[in-house]
């Protein structure tokens, strides 16, 4: 068998820089493409084994069933989450492997460092400095200590969070639809957890069940003045109700690395164009939102993480009769799965 052949879409350079250094000796020959993958891209992959894909590269119905009509065998994500992949239809086509953890450290991190740069002001004063301006007026922060968390979602990277907020004498709550149990994390329901928290930050995957969990309804439970930190998926948030709250002075700031409609703005320069999406704008220009390009996991070690794991996925479901990452409809649903991931999921 010659090499395994494998067409990566939407690649920037410091992808290519990790899979190049993770694929040293030549081992796969990888065809990097800087279109993300779509209907119309999909051709590109063809005569490839396999295909990598990131957050947002669209894996629908169309794409799978040309994928799988080409001869592709394996859809590769350099991710955890899974939302873009329609994994249904997926079953008994065309097999998809993911990566479930690269640098929790990372992504946890970067919640913090948005927290601190918010409540601190100190994007502004970093502008200030910049104009020689040195006055501290309107920089007014508050303290960490003492305030209550409230985190949703407590696997590795939630937990590693609440870890770091403990670091700062904080209190948390956490809410999660599978508590982590003997973890010693105070657990409670998610209206208690809006009620109570000073600062709320999502660590969760997307889900049907999820999706604009904090809407209108769900912001007006929360304290008047509250942080929203969203280091997960955009779509746990309905972004228009949440311009309404910052509107309404409800929320007091937000602290976003993703965004429900990211995929065609985010990983690309805008700086010398008018951006369409009005409601993305009005969040940008508002003094109290931090918005990050879903950078989240970009470190130096997460990166190298993901590309080691995603030729380790690779190489283990074209040599051996295993795939330990594997992800299907049925693994999504645990409770219809007995798949122990010793073999591959069909």
């Amino acid at each position: 068998m010659g090499k395994t052949k494998i067409a990566f879409f939407d690649v920037k350079e410091y992808d290519r820089k990790s899979f190049e250094d993770a694929n040293k000796i030549d081992e796969f020959d990888i065809v990097y493409l800087e279109t993300r993958l779509t209907q119309d891209t999909c051709k590109l992959a063809e005569g490839c084994d396999a295909v990598c894909v990131f957050v947002n590269d669209d894996v629908n119905v169309s794409v799978i069933d040309k994928l799988a009509e080409m001869g592709v065998k394996l859809v590769a994500l350099r991710c955890a989450g899974y939302n873009n992949v329609d994994i249904e239809h997926a079953y008994g086509k065309i097999h998809v492997v993911r990566v479930p953890a690269y640098s929790p450290y990372a992504v946890a991190e970067h919640a913090i460092a948005l927290l601190l740069t918010s409540i601190r002001r100190i994007h502004k004063a970093y502008i200030r400095t910049k104009d020689f301006n040195f006055s501290l007026n309107g920089l007014t922060g508050f303290d960490l200590h003492g305030k209550t968390v409230g985190v949703v979602g407590t696997g590795k990277i939630g937990r590693i969070f609440i870890d770091i907020c403990r670091g700062f004498g904080m209190r948390v709550i956490a809410y999660d639809k599978f508590p982590a149990q003997g973890s010693g994390i105070d657990y409670v329901t998610l209206d208690e957890l809006w009620e109570r928290s000073d600062i709320i930050s999502f660590h969760c995957p997307l889900t049907d069940e999820n999706r604009h969990m904090v809407n209108s309804e769900s912001i007006s439970k929360m304290k008047k003045g509250v942080v929203i930190i969203n280091t997960s998926r955009g779509a746990l948030i309905d972004s228009e109700a949440l311009v309404d709250g910052i509107k309404a002075r409800k929320i007091g700031a937000a602290c976003l690395d993703v965004y429900e409609e990211e995929s065609d703005v985010f990983f690309h320069d805008y700086s010398n164009h008018i951006v369409n999406d009005d409601t993305l704008a009005r969040l940008i220009s508002m003094p109290n939102v931090i918005v990050t390009s879903h950078q989240a996991f970009l470190t130096s070690e997460a990166l190298a993480n993901i590309a080691d794991t995603t030729l380790s996925n690779i190489r283990e479901f074209f040599e051996r009769d295993t795939c330990s990452n594997e992800i299907c409809y049925k693994c999504a649903n645990l409770s219809n799965c007995k798949q122990e991931h010793t073999k591959k999921c069909f």
